[in-house]
């Protein structure tokens, strides 16, 4: 048996961050709003004859051999693809990697491997995940590699797809999907790569723990961001463009005041030159610091806004909205 398996990327509207646990406990009705893209991570694994686990990454050119599952707990290397063979008792196969996404884009490539990680060790050791086991088990995982709380909304759009919000309540995590027309959002929406990664780990720690800590600064901007995320909400159902572009504008301009590091002279000269060439709105996706960037626009004026922002360095990112979440396939 041969399985393939890939989940989609995201494009993260409004309310990031807010999503890592418990922040989210302390701004009632707290929200992210999200859009599956194209720009995929995928898993192929193949079987083997000798016993062995060989895992190997196309993205990092990184590989590994081990004798058992046993021997990935505590792998340095390719780390979160070792956790995850770890976990699913994984024996005799050979799993390669590879995304899309530029590294460190910000856009959640890492949940979108993990995700598809999951769906094909679930498939490959004779079984399936339901939605919330598997979403449970990359967070949980995820969290053990990196070290520090991961957040919950980027593991939803590369498991389900489309367009959704992701209501943070303390009785329950909800996915919804909005009712919104992809090909107009899409075609609005201009995504490019700054050309320098960025570690939301990091940036998402420092900020978390001055939250816990009783920052009232951070606790104010994030308020902002919450209310941003359910005006973009509403607006966004109701093909009210203009209140798209206010309310992304809204959550950048909140989110810049969170960290020092969040934005950087050169995101900013971007988003300046895409304003320049008819931008309504830009934000950082992620955490900021680096990787991807996105801006909304009137059609009319997304070539415009996608040569500025190729003149000023950046790589301009062609996705589309995608309505497919994860895809396991056994070949």
């Amino acid at each position: 048996m041969h399985i393939r398996a890939s989940a989609p990327t995201r494009i993260d509207l409004a309310g990031g961050t807010l999503d890592i646990w418990p922040l989210y406990l302390f701004h009632e009705d707290a929200q992210t709003i999200n859009a599956a893209i194209s720009l995929r991570a995928h898993v192929d694994v193949s079987p083997r004859t000798d016993g062995r686990i060989q895992l190997e990454s196309t993205d990092t050119g990184g590989s590994l051999t081990a004798s058992g599952w046993r021997e990935l707990r505590h792998q340095p290397a390719l780390p979160l693809l070792s956790k995850l063979a770890y976990f699913f008792r994984a024996e005799n196969l050979t799993m390669r990697t590879r995304g899309e996404s530029p590294a460190g884009a910000g856009i959640a490539g890492s949940s979108a491997l993990n995700v598809a990680v999951c769906g094909a060790l679930a498939r490959w050791m004779g079984g399936e995940c339901d939605g919330d086991t598997l979403l449970t088990i990359a967070q949980n995982v995820e969290a053990q590699v990196i070290n520090v709380p991961t957040g919950l909304q980027d593991y939803r759009p590369a498991f389900y797809g489309g367009i959704a919000a992701v209501e943070l309540r303390p009785q329950r995590i909800a996915r919804v999907p909005l009712h919104v027309n992809a090909i107009d959002l899409e075609r609005r929406v201009v995504l490019a790569y700054t050309g320098a990664p960025r570690n939301s780990g990091t940036n998402n720690w420092d900020i978390t723990k001055r939250h816990i800590d009783g920052d009232r600064h951070v606790f104010d901007c994030f308020e902002r961001i919450r209310d941003a995320a359910a005006a973009l909400r509403q607006a966004l159902c109701a093909g009210d463009w203009e209140g798209v572009a206010r309310q992304i504008d809204a959550e950048w301009t909140a989110r810049k005041l969170l960290a020092p590091g969040v934005t950087t002279p050169a995101i900013d000269a971007l988003i300046a030159r895409a304003k320049a060439a008819g931008g309504r709105a830009a934000k950082v996706c992620g955490a900021g610091g680096g990787g991807c960037l996105f801006c909304f626009a009137d059609p009319s004026a997304v070539p415009a806004v996608k040569d500025a922002l190729a003149a000023g360095g950046a790589r301009v990112l062609e996705y589309r909205i995608d309505m497919e979440g994860l895809r396991v396939d056994s070949v």
